[in-house]
């Protein structure tokens, strides 16, 4: 049995929390939040022992794995007390505020004999497995064009009742909520490059309020005449397997748009030659968005936590584990960065 130590009791520590209390191989030891209440409410709902400072939480010699739910910002001091005290990690996307911090945080994984991991959930999506086994397939053709769109009428959302998420430094609906969706992206066609983007922010140091950008994806991106880092991007990504082999790069828009009309909206949306697929709201996948033909394939949910918690166990356990690693989503945080115009160096 590997016993678990939470850091940051809220609203995604506690989705985690009930999956490694769901698993039969984990159980919760300690739980840590810097508001007293909150690590001494999940401490008692799972009958475990509650600290207030991450120093006692990674010193419990029981403790095995530690799971990081904080704000971004905080990220890199809890995996690098974690990795110190020799703790296996899983921790919340995006890996850090920024990717300069997140290269430094993948040399101390890579340097350290743990096992480590990000929580982008659509790597077990089914809704996403199937996108991207259906375009893999050649079902919608060739793939043309891949569309990142996302509305916003409230940001933060009515149910996020935190602070930073309103702040450029670590929060906004991009990092947030993008994140995943160029993840995806990443899933499904290997490295981005090109980034361009124009950004209008709500007020000096608050969230973006418009995002309209494109980017390269895919394909042979990495061809002579790119630079070396964009080379080593692609490589970096698409030697992690699953992308789509494509022989030539898929064009690619991010649309954003916060304190608007309407109601709230996410999507991936690939176009091909012969036919189209999108991921909506999550788990929605739909072939032929917009056509006469539309007809969705599946909004299963899964059990996305509960997977990212068993294949983290298969990887303790000497098994081959399907974890999204540091490196993987240290990319994805510098494309954020590079549409941001976040310096990444």
């Amino acid at each position: 049995m590997y016993q678990v130590g939470i850091v940051g009791c809220g609203v995604i520590g506690t989705r985690l929390a009930e999956a490694f209390h769901e698993h039969e191989r984990t159980t919760i030891r300690a739980v840590c939040d810097r508001v007293a209440e909150k690590a001494e409410s999940m401490a008692a709902t799972y009958d475990c022992e509650a600290v207030t400072v991450v120093e006692d939480l990674v010193e419990i010699d029981a403790v095995d794995i530690v799971y990081v739910g904080v704000p971004p910002k905080h990220h890199a001091a809890v995996v690098r007390s974690a990795l110190d005290a020799e703790k296996h990690v899983i921790c919340e996307k995006p890996i850090a505020e920024n990717a300069a911090v997140g290269h430094e945080l993948t040399d101390r994984a890579r340097e350290s004999d743990r096992t480590t991991a990000i929580n982008f959930p659509f790597r077990y999506t089914p809704g996403f497995v199937e996108m991207r086994e259906r375009i893999a397939a050649g079902e919608i053709g060739t793939p043309k064009r891949v569309t990142l769109r996302f509305r916003f009428p409230q940001w933060p959302r009515e149910w996020q009742d935190v602070d930073w998420l309103a702040d450029r430094e670590q929060g906004g609906p991009l990092r947030e909520v993008g994140s995943h969706f160029v993840f995806g992206t990443q899933e499904l066609f290997g490295g981005l490059v090109d980034v361009t983007a124009g950004v209008r922010y709500t007020a000096p140091e608050k969230y973006e309020e418009s995002i309209v950008g494109t980017f390269l994806a895919g394909g042979d991106v990495a061809g002579a005449d790119a630079s070396e880092a964009d080379r080593a991007a692609v490589e970096a990504v698409t030697d992690a397997g699953g992308a789509v082999a494509l022989d030539e790069s898929v064009h690619g828009t991010i649309d954003l748009l916060c304190d608007c009309a309407g109601g709230e909206e996410n999507s991936i949306t690939v176009e091909g030659t012969e036919g189209s697929l999108s991921l909506q709201a999550w788990r929605r996948l739909v072939a032929s968005p917009g056509e006469s033909d539309e007809r969705v394939i599946t909004e299963d949910p899964g059990k996305t936590t509960l997977t990212l918690v068993d294949e983290f166990v298969t990887d303790l356990e000497g098994g081959d584990g399907d974890l999204v690693s540091f490196a993987e989503a240290t990319r994805v945080q510098a494309v954020v960065d590079d549409v941001l115009g976040v310096d990444s160096v």
